[in-house]
């Protein structure tokens, strides 16, 4: 099968679009089949490394006042090279720029198109606009309506996109490497350079940006004997250094320094409200840590409430610190609900997801030979 990835963000970008179209594509290519990847240049100085299959770059600026954010320019690039592969079918990775061209270009080609669903963009118009949340859902309306089928990771998200009449729309969830994010990974010696006095460890991990409100964890920095880790990088990273006395900011990490230091917290703390998946929360729970979430989102579907760990109102610092407390105040408590929730995600393997998202193109290719007969 011969399926073009338009994406609006691929490695090396870090963040979920550019990790979930990696995977991917690396999984069709292990199944014999021909991905192509068409994504937005970065910076001349980024090294993009070795890639699973052809990547075609689309020239791209950064977004004002969130550089590490690239917008694909307009141009024939994206139907060039699709028409040149000979595509059967488009996956639109969180399709809203490029993606809406790589729609437009399937349309005219007569290919069809599949549609994941990756980004709350009304929810990030709230968060920075405050307002515009209305025309964000049109956008999305208009792009994934248009798409032979929208695939959704989490039951939260299939349900917004249903209540915005949006049609056709599927869960598909996402992977995690199981093996790299181990409990196994768990290092005295990290644990104490973060923590010299023999602190607890509360971690997060993710974009800082103002859409993820990880200032939620300033009360927590204020808690005898207890340390926050933040891993990530973003816009917000100056003014919560500031709002965060003490906290350790480790800047961008991944692969397996990622994994040793996500099994090296006590407790894994998520604070933005809307995430459709939230795979930082995936992985620390295949790191065997517990997770305090927002009852929002993604983490409903990952995080079981008193098994492992907790669900707290979102936005609400008074019942993260709440939370946090009550899971640090127990070690025998921790322990059981790492070890649930190591459980719980082990199976969610990479393997097992690429080939549900198999099974979907099958069908979709199924619906448009019937039609055609």
């Amino acid at each position: 099968m011969r399926v073009a990835i338009v994406t609006e963000s691929f490695p090396p970008d870090v963040n979920g679009v550019a990790h979930c179209a990696l995977r991917t594509a690396e999984h069709l290519a292990r199944r014999g089949h021909e991905p192509l990847v068409v994504a937005p240049a970065g910076p001349h100085d980024q090294d993009p490394g070795p890639d699973p299959c052809p990547v075609i770059r689309v020239p791209s600026l950064p977004l004002p006042g969130y550089p590490q954010v690239r917008v694909a320019l307009p141009g024939r690039r994206t139907a060039a090279a699709i028409a040149a592969h000979r595509t059967e079918l488009v996956h639109l990775a969180s399709p809203f720029v490029l993606g809406a061209r790589g729609l437009a270009a399937a349309t005219r080609l007569r290919i069809p198109a599949v549609a994941v669903y990756q980004t709350d963009l009304a929810g990030y118009a709230r968060t920075y606009l405050n307002a515009g949340e209305s025309a964000a859902w049109r956008r999305i309306r208009a792009v994934h309506s248009a798409a032979a089928r929208t695939l959704a990771p989490s039951s939260a998200s299939v349900s917004a996109l249903a209540e915005q009449g949006v049609p056709r729309v599927h869960l598909w969830p996402r992977g995690v490497d199981s093996d790299r994010f181990h409990p196994a990974r768990r290092d005295g010696a990290l644990r104490r350079e973060l923590a010299p006095n023999g602190e607890l460890i509360v971690g997060y991990v993710g974009r800082l940006a103002p859409e993820k409100h990880v200032e939620l964890l300033a009360g927590l920095c204020e808690l005898p004997g207890v340390r926050v880790v933040v891993v990530g990088d973003g816009p917000s990273a100056p003014s919560l250094r500031t709002a965060l006395p003490g906290a350790v900011f480790m800047g961008r990490r991944t692969g397996t320094e990622l994994a040793r230091i996500h099994a090296s917290f006590d407790v894994f703390c998520h604070t933005g409200p809307f995430e459709t998946f939230c795979q930082t929360v995936q992985e620390a729970m295949a790191s065997g840590v517990p997770v305090v979430a927002p009852a929002a989102g993604g983490p409903l579907d990952l995080v079981q409430h008193g098994r492992t760990g907790l669900l707290v109102p979102p936005l609400d610092p008074a019942a993260v610190r709440s939370a946090v407390q009550f899971l640090l105040g127990d070690d025998g408590l921790r322990e059981r609900y790492g070890s649930a929730a190591r459980t719980a995600v082990a199976d969610r393997t990479w393997e097992a997801v690429g080939d549900q998202l198999l099974g979907h193109y099958h069908q979709v290719l199924g619906e448009r030979e019937a039609a055609a007969a």
